[in-house]
This record gives structure tokens, sequence and C-alpha cells, in this order.
């Protein structure tokens, strides 16, 4: 006897769609990323041509991948935050996150000077605390909207281009970590701490980010490093309410999504 609900029975086209969504939601694709062949996937799944691409088509309906006649399939597009949006596992300059998420950011009051790097930092770059290193400040806008207020150190052993070509560099929106790649720097990881802080409209930062009352901000220190430990920069950057939206994806390794279907493996069985 059939005991099955009135409601609809649960196809292999809705398992196959349910599954090829859990192994998008948890990021191990960016938007724009080409997926697999459809016959790979197929065959991972187990199911046949035809009910992988009834699945594809629900996929691409509610825009969660692109399928492109003659090019593949590709992940599709997210919702565009207003926020500089972060992954803490993937060390990314915020030009690029910004260029990514369709954002426009400018910089503005840019302040680049030498001076000593004092006691704090003495310990960071192993220098003396009258070592004279390249400081920067700048406010940075997203969407024409100050965002967040950026401090940095440079070890004063890393070329950097000349005051002209650094300046040219901020007016087009670059950080600091793009110059230093560009320069051939060989940075390999940063460690980032991060806290929330209280902004005042007297403090020196509130001052700069033109609050007209306290807020609750995020603050992230990170000292950016090469190969064998070296700190090259060290950073403080504040951010206003809402200026960035911080998340860590933690996930098992799954190289292929859950087989939902008993087709061979070639997956051209009929369903």
């Amino acid at each position: 006897m059939d005991t099955q609900p009135a409601e609809r029975r649960r196809s292999l086209a809705d398992s196959a769609e349910e599954a090829l969504g859990n192994w998008l939601a948890p990021g191990r694709y960016r938007p724009g990323d080409r997926l697999p062949p459809e016959h790979d996937l197929a065959r991972m799944l187990g199911v046949s041509r035809g009910t992988l691409r009834t699945a594809l088509q629900r996929l691409e309906e509610s825009g969660e991948i692109v399928r492109r006649q003659g090019s593949g399939t590709f992940v599709g597009q997210v919702a565009r935050p207003t926020a500089l949006n972060e992954g803490l596992e993937r060390l990314e300059s915020y030009s690029s996150l910004a260029r990514r998420r369709g954002l426009t950011l400018s910089q503005r009051k840019v302040r680049m000077e030498r001076k000593p790097i004092g006691p704090d930092l003495s310990a960071v770059f192993d220098l003396s605390p009258e070592a004279i290193a390249p400081t920067f400040s700048r406010i940075v806008l997203v969407n024409s909207r100050p965002n967040a207020i950026m401090h940095d150190v440079v070890h004063p052993d890393v070329a950097l281009p000349d005051d002209a070509a650094l300046a040219e560099a901020f007016e087009r929106g670059d950080m600091l970590l793009d110059v230093l790649v560009g320069q051939g720097l060989p940075i390999t990881f940063s460690a980032t701490r991060i806290q929330a802080v209280l902004i005042g409209p007297h403090d020196t930062d509130g001052k700069a980010l033109e609050v007209r009352r306290s807020v609750a901000g995020l603050e992230l220190q990170e000292t950016v490093q090469v190969a064998t430990g070296q700190v090259v920069q060290r950073s403080r950057d504040v951010f206003l309410p809402g200026g960035v939206d911080l998340e860590v994806i933690r996930s098992l390794h799954v190289d292929r999504p859950a087989h939902v279907g008993t087709a061979g493996g070639n997956g051209d069985g009929r369903r």
C-alpha cells in the first residue's frame, strides 16, 4: 500500500537539485566560476543527463547558476552587498573585493609621510623605535560614501614607488596591498586581529570620518608577511557600521556533489 502523502512525491530531479545546491552553498565556488561538464556532473550524481538538465534548469531559474550555450555552466551572481564582504580565509585587497561586487572604491584625505615607528611597532617589525618608515592614512569611500579610515606602516627596507606614483595608485582606488604585490613582494599570508571599537565625533578617527555621534565600528589590525615570516606591512583599519561584512567559511573537503541516483558510472541511465 502506498503511504506517500498526497503532496507531490520527491523526484530524482528534486534530489539532484538539492545536492547541487548544497554543494555550491558552502562557498566552494565564486560567482562566475565554471562548473564541471554535464556528463561529469551526471556521473557524480548518479543520474541521467535528462534528470541533470532538469535540476540545472531549476537552478538557472533561481539564479544560482548560469548556462551559456557552447561555453558551459557557471556559478550565478549573488546579491551585491553594500559593504565590503570578506572571507577571512583568503588574503585579498579591498579594491579587489569591491571590483568583484560591482562597488566603486575611492580614497580621499590621503596622507603620506616618513617618521619613527615608535615603541608599539618596534616589536612588530623587529626594529628600533627610532627607525624611520613610510606611513600612510586615508579615508576609503565605497560608492562615494565614507566606509573606513586606514592607517598603514611599511617596513623601511621595502622598495616603494615614488610619492607621485603612490598618490596616483591611491587615486585610482588601489590599496597598499595592491602596491606591494605590484612591486613583486612575495607576500604569502597575514595575521588579523578584529575588535569592536567606539568611534566618537571628537576622536581623531571620528573627526576624519565625520561622524556626528558616537557609533560602534570594527577595527582590523593586520600584519602582512612574506614567506620568511618577516612583517612588511602593519595596518589598522577602522570601519563604520556596515562598512565591512566578515565571514569565515568552514566546510568539510568535498570534491563532488552527493550521489543521489543509481545510474551507472557514465550517468546515462534512464529515469
